[in-house]
């Protein structure tokens, strides 16, 4: 089992324009493209409300860590037994 917490951050290789819909969709496990179709359409509905959120989110969201040549990733390796 792994105690691991799971982290929302602004994409830095799946971006389009801030990465917003990119860490969401990282963060829950869906493709990107379904983020960003949803977001298109609630910006169409909202009324441009959604763009506020979207700014919000850029600012608020922290942007994906940089890896490093010298950065150990964690990685769940599964023992067989």
């Amino acid at each position: 089992m792994s105690d691991a917490v799971k982290k929302l951050y602004r994409s830095r290789k799946n971006r389009m324009l801030a990465g917003v819909c990119a860490g969401l969709a990282d963060y829950m496990g869906v493709d990107a493209t379904i983020i960003r179709l949803l977001a298109v359409v609630s910006l169409l509905i909202s009324v441009g409300t959604s763009a506020f959120v979207y700014l919000v989110f850029w600012l608020i969201i922290p942007e994906e860590p940089e890896m490093s040549a010298g950065t150990v990733v964690d990685v769940d390796v599964k023992k067989e037994e």
